[in-house]
């Protein structure tokens, strides 16, 4: 009987045993954007670079060597684009074909990566650079290097599987974001690694409310509240939820303060929006900064 009784023992004591290695295991640990975008801080970049730099005389849009060129002289997160070659590669770039912001001509989707690499990218005022298209591994590793956060687009035609997977294989987590245009989009984001900060689309009080019907946390959004200035209450809201919000300055924002003046995105900041998506960084920074 007594060893009945130790046999029982022993059995509980492994069982509670693997039952904490089984508890462990399910533990998350966030991506640091999570920790680092909240409404109560103010230590994170309060400018976000649309297209990687846009407007830049010799510096192309979703071009590393812009990245670098901005990142020598202000603090920004940088929105990507991501599409996908015809041999699977995963690209910077916006449009659907090379026409605009390259000296080349096709579409993305029908051309491999060795095809499209021989041409030269062109800035938003047509002069050709000696830069190329990089591919999304070679600016994931240089955000590691420098500690760089990006913002990453994903086209339509491109599944955010392939790349939030590339993001994983390339230990990119703690510099990406994950941009999302729909509730549908997020969950399923969220589905996929939900270690990961996203960019949540929550321009007005109902599609706020949508997305807190989903299983996502708060934690894990930041939240794009459009391309004009959305109702205070909507700031407050967010805020009183710990998320930073973002305002989409790029378009008629940023025409709006190149006309009345840079105070404007001093403006708009102590509205409520954390940080200004622009296409003119270095204007809207030192307005702020």
């Amino acid at each position: 009987m007594k060893r009945f009784y130790l046999l029982i023992i022993i059995l509980v004591l492994f069982g509670c045993k693997d039952s904490k290695v089984e508890q462990e295991e399910i533990v998350l640990t966030k991506s640091k954007p999570v920790a680092i975008f909240k409404a109560s801080k103010q230590d994170y970049p309060n400018i976000s670079v649309h297209r990687g730099g846009k407007g830049l005389t010799n510096y192309p849009e979703n071009c590393l060597e812009t990245l670098q060129f901005i990142n020598d002289s202000i603090s920004a997160v940088y929105e990507i684009d991501v599409a996908q070659t015809k041999d699977g590669q995963l690209i910077l770039m916006h449009d659907n074909s090379i026409e605009r912001t390259t000296n080349g001509s096709g579409s993305v989707k029908d051309m491999t990566y060795n095809e499209l690499k021989v041409y030269n990218l062109v800035d938003d005022y047509g002069n050709e650079t000696n830069f190329r298209i990089p591919l999304l591994t070679d600016v994931l590793n240089w955000s590691k290097e420098n500690n760089v956060i990006l913002t990453v687009d994903i086209k339509r035609s491109v599944k955010q599987e392939d790349v939030i997977n590339a993001i994983k294989k390339a230990d990119a987590m703690d510099v990406s974001i994950i941009i999302t245009y729909s509730v549908e989009q997020a969950q399923s984001a969220f589905n996929l690694a939900p270690e990961l900060l996203l960019s949540v689309s929550a321009r007005n009080h109902n599609e706020f409310d949508r997305l807190l019907e989903t299983d996502i946390p708060v934690e894990n959004m930041i939240a794009f509240t459009g391309t004009r200035l959305s109702n205070a209450s909507l700031y407050q809201r967010l805020h009183e939820q710990g998320i930073v919000c973002i305002l989409g300055t790029l378009g008629n924002l940023d025409k709006q303060a190149a006309a009345r003046g840079n105070d404007m995105y001093k403006r708009w900041y102590n509205f409520g929006a954390n940080i200004l998506a622009t296409d003119r960084p270095f204007d809207a920074y030192k307005a702020i900064n």
